[in-house]
């Protein structure tokens, strides 16, 4: 069976971060594996705190997985610390797994900010050249670059810039533009548009984790890598149209929704 480790944050209300990513990686058919790299306690409404993992455990973590199974892809989220960043870069230069699916998250759903700023140069110097691909939104796009995105064209030279910075390919999502959102692929020598569609709803939490880990589940099944981002796009599009309206705040999105209601588990609605 193939396999994916995620290197992420804990969200207690299951929606994001470590949670989302192994739904993620079951619900399209590979093993999941994890690293832990921060704990916060959250919920749909807003993130209370948030505790780093000590380095040691992180780095010991990623070891003890390597060490012994075969890791087909990697997918990373959240990396808080300057600290983490150089520890969780220093063991993939190491192991040098396949593929590492990058999803640069800085800011959570309620506006908490996930990544600090002083591990913001850490980021891009240390993990943008590890990354096969690269999965930030407008807002994470802008911060990287330090320009505004407002129009396709801007999209495309973000695309590029973000690229010069050592990934092999970015796929920057168009969510936050006005209209159906496109997602723009760029894999250093052409540009793909990705049809979306705008589903009208606040459930969308664990969004970006959900669909990076998509992508990495299908890369660790050897998908080419315009095919791996358009088969993630068709299950988070089901996903988000089937959001589930938990709590008070941005419920999550529902990550088995298919294999549920291939099992007959609707039948009765």
């Amino acid at each position: 069976m193939k396999t994916a480790l995620t290197i992420a944050g804990s969200d207690s209300g299951g929606g994001a971060g470590i949670q989302a990513d192994l739904k993620s990686f079951a619900a399209n058919g590979v093993y999941g594996m994890s690293v832990i790299t921060a704990i916060t306690a959250q919920n749909t409404v807003e993130v209370r705190s948030v505790q780093d993992i000590d380095l040691p455990i992180v780095k010991d973590q990623i070891s003890a997985v390597l060490d012994d199974i075969q890791v087909d892809a990697v997918k990373i989220g959240m990396l808080s610390s300057e600290g983490t960043v150089e520890v969780v870069a220093k063991e993939l230069i190491h192991y040098q797994p396949r593929n590492i699916v990058l999803d640069p998250v800085m800011i959570s759903k309620g506006g908490h900010h996930l990544l600090r700023e002083q591990a913001m140069e850490a980021l891009i110097l240390k993990m943008l050249p590890l990354a096969t691909l690269i999965t930030p939104n407008i807002p994470e796009a802008e911060v990287i670059t330090n320009r505004s995105i407002k129009t396709k064209e801007d999209m495309k030279a973000a695309c590029i810039e973000i690229h010069a910075l050592g990934p092999a390919a970015v796929l920057l999502k168009g969510g936050h533009l006005e209209g159906e959102p496109e997602d723009l692929l760029y894999d250093g020598n052409d540009f793909y548009w990705i049809a979306g569609k705008r589903i009208h709803t606040k459930n969308t939490h664990g969004t970006g984790c959900t669909l990076s880990s998509a992508i990495a589940a299908n890369l660790a099944k050897d998908m080419p890598l315009l095919e791996a981002v358009k088969e993630a796009k068709k299950y988070i599009l089901i996903a988000i149209e089937n959001s589930l309206e938990l709590g008070n705040g941005h419920g999550p999105t529902h990550h088995f929704y298919d294999l549920y209601e291939k099992a007959g588990l609707y039948r009765s609605r």
